[in-house]
């Protein structure tokens, strides 16, 4: 998933050297943390969060073909 996610955010953002994902395993499944620059964060978000919401979709679809439960934060 986190690799989904990075590839994703890296071809969306002016400066893909300064994505960092951050993947946290707690007992509700797993939480990525994306951050990106400050000039880049309207480009993963969106108008009206879309492409946020189309990220998380397709990390959550991936998951469960898994049987797992992954969910997006963008920072």
């Amino acid at each position: 998933m986190k690799e989904l996610v990075e590839f994703i955010a890296k071809s969306l953002v002016d400066n893909p050297e300064e994505v960092e994902i951050r993947q946290i395993e707690n007992d509700r499944g797993i939480v990525l943390e994306l951050k990106v620059a400050a000039d880049d964060m309207g480009k993963v978000i969106g108008k009206q969060g879309k492409i946020a919401k189309s990220i998380r979709t397709l990390t959550k679809a991936a998951a469960a073909k898994e049987g797992k439960r992954v969910n997006v934060e963008i920072i």
